[in-house]
């Protein structure tokens, strides 16, 4: 029997290669039109015509700026283009780590956080806010310890060389729940300053987007992002479960340890850089596999693209909807909690197996 119809990749739908080259196609047309229309939204009216001009005169010497001004090029050029990239970006790495984790897990409902990376990058951003004179930067302390919390699940887990599944699940939820402790023993001193930048930076938000964070985000992310596209056949094997995947020559532990910890990585670096944005990990891969089946070759990049549209209108939308700018966060999770109702009412016996 082929390894194909094991893995049950010959019934998606009755899809031909074709016809799934085509829908990631129709995403990567989807997702460079929510960009350009993204960035013409904003509290100021700047034209349309003007928000182009802007962006092809920084990108080729041809475009005369004469007739615009220097805020609304600041605007443009500052403000809105590295927020759009960074959302893209973060919604990328989001969605791609969600799919992976969800193929390594053997769990739809699974989302990047499993393993207690939301919980220590909180703990490690609440201490640079409470002690930001002695810490260096908030964004590191964040990363550093999301990580840490993954790295202490993973090993904690690990027993006689491998890594069961349930174990590492268990692992996860104890260090998030030490982690989320010890966020709480932070709030509790914590200057009534501090304690609402904590909370602030708990809900998610791009609010402070530049271009130093597109170009600290990008050079990982993607590179990342292609590593794990290219282990998909891997991932897909992976999702047989350890033994399956030994019978057919590949190494479960070392696959395993690979893609969790590239996942970890971008997880980490997203989460640092914009707060704890929920549901994005766990919803966009469910979509794409709606769409296209379980295949990882095709389910990664399609989970990138919709990731990176669907956090970019969730923020388009966090900052338009009303005057004050609302956390990027609570657009994601009023959103993910009805989706996440409807997949369990049609899909509820396929999802819980």
């Amino acid at each position: 029997m082929r390894i194909a119809e094991r893995l049950g990749l010959d019934r998606e739908f009755g899809l031909s290669e074709f016809n799934k080259i085509l829908i990631l196609l129709s995403l990567l047309a989807l997702l460079i039109f929510t960009m350009g229309l993204a960035i013409t939204f904003g509290a100021y009216n700047i034209s349309v015509f003007d928000v182009y001009s802007i962006v092809m005169a920084h990108l080729t010497p041809f475009v005369d700026l004469s007739s615009v001004t220097k805020l609304h090029n600041t605007i443009v050029w500052e403000l809105r283009i590295p927020r759009v990239l960074l959302a893209v970006t973060v919604g990328t790495a989001l969605a791609t780590a969600g799919a992976v984790f969800q193929g390594c897990f053997r769990n739809p409902l699974v989302e990047p956080y499993i393993l207690g990376i939301s919980s220590g990058a909180a703990f490690g951003a609440a201490l640079g806010i409470v002690f930001s004179d002695f810490l260096l930067s908030i964004q590191l302390s964040a990363f550093i310890f999301g990580s840490l919390a993954v790295a202490m699940a993973y090993f904690l887990a690990r027993v006689r060389k491998e890594t069961p599944i349930v174990t590492l699940i268990l692992a996860g939820v104890i260090i998030g729940s030490v982690f989320s402790a010890m966020v709480s023993i932070l709030k509790y001193v914590a200057t009534d300053a501090a304690l609402r930048e904590i909370v602030f930076w708990l809900m998610g938000g791009f609010y402070y987007a530049t271009w130093n964070d597109v170009r600290l985000l990008v050079p990982i992310i993607i590179p990342s992002f292609l590593i794990m596209w290219a282990l998909g056949w891997k991932l897909n094997i992976l999702s047989m479960g350890d033994d399956e995947a030994r019978a057919l020559g590949v190494n479960p532990e070392k696959y395993k340890f690979v893609l969790i910890t590239l996942a970890t990585l971008v997880t980490s670096l997203a989460v640092s850089t914009v707060g704890i944005i929920a549901w994005v990990g766990l919803m966009m891969p469910h979509a794409t596999r709606m769409m296209l089946g379980p295949d990882h070759r095709y389910v990664i990049p399609a989970s990138a693209m919709l990731g990176g549209a669907y956090l970019l209108v969730c923020d388009t939308m966090a900052r338009t909807l009303t005057t004050a700018e609302i956390p990027v966060g609570i657009i994601t999770s009023i959103l993910g909690a009805p989706y996440l109702f409807y997949l369990l009412r049609t899909r509820g016996k396929a999802m819980l197996g």
